[in-house]
């Protein structure tokens, strides 16, 4: 997998640095645990027997639970870290591999997977249609797409209403993150909702479904002051889309 011609990924170097607390703490810290990942499986289904790309596949958390549900997990990273993170984890029931996003997945044979999946990735890519076309190229017809991201509002409230950017253009943010022990900035992009339906439907996907996410009772227990923020203002989006044709 090559990475020629293409700048350093947006969001590596922050990883590299978090990659062993975000290994240990995501898998039960609450925005992850009790929030993203319930709506993003949910919106998988069922993965017995078929084979799915995981792409920014981090520590392997989502790797190891759809591995134990019979799927058989392709995964890779932009942070070498966190790539060796995700084998460990696996031990050998996956295959891992480091390459970015935004540069094309030439390991990867046309029409080889049945889901693709890209749980809070996306957000470090700047033009969608790079990705897209490459998870359209991989999926076989009839194959879904499912990604999360930081969901607009969220980004709205944080940027644009306090004055600091425009709602209708992709800009380029960033903040502190204190969540995995110690202070890390972690650059991303925010866009519109627009922009990101938009991008889906050009890559050729059709978009089958749309989540925003609700704090479980969990949350609840583990930190009831995010679990009343997020009950009022969303955080994240789930984005479900199939590729045409039939398998």
């Amino acid at each position: 997998m090559t990475e020629e011609g293409h700048a350093e990924p947006l969001a590596r170097r922050a990883y590299e640095k978090l990659a062993e607390t975000y290994a240990a703490l995501a898998p039960t810290k609450p925005h992850n645990a009790y929030y993203e990942r319930p709506a993003t499986l949910c919106l998988l289904g069922e993965v017995g027997g078929i084979r799915v790309l995981d792409a920014g596949c981090g520590p392997g958390i989502y790797a190891e639970i759809l591995a134990d549900r019979g799927a058989e997990i392709v995964g890779y990273d932009a942070s070498e870290k966190m790539v060796e993170l995700a084998k460990e984890r696996l031990c050998g029931r996956a295959e891992f591999f480091r390459a970015n996003l935004e540069a094309a997945w030439d390991l990867l044979e046309d029409t080889s997977f049945d889901l693709a999946l890209s749980a809070l990735a996306m957000d470090y890519v700047r033009d969608w249609s790079g990705p897209l076309s490459e998870f359209c190229r991989v999926l076989r017809p009839g194959g879904r797409l499912v990604f999360s991201v930081e969901h607009p509002a969220s980004t709205f409230v944080r940027h644009v209403y306090r004055g600091a950017g425009n709602y209708f253009e992709t800009e380029a943010v960033g903040m502190e993150w204190t969540g995995f022990s110690g202070r890390v900035w972690m650059p991303s992009y925010r866009r519109s909702l627009g922009a990101m339906v938009g991008a889906i439907l050009g890559g050729g996907f059709e978009l089958t479904d749309l989540v925003e996410p609700r704090p479980d009772e969990r949350f609840r227990r583990a930190d009831p002051e995010n679990y009343e923020k997020l009950s009022r203002i969303p955080g994240f989006l789930c984005f479900e889309a199939r590729k045409p044709g039939v398998r």
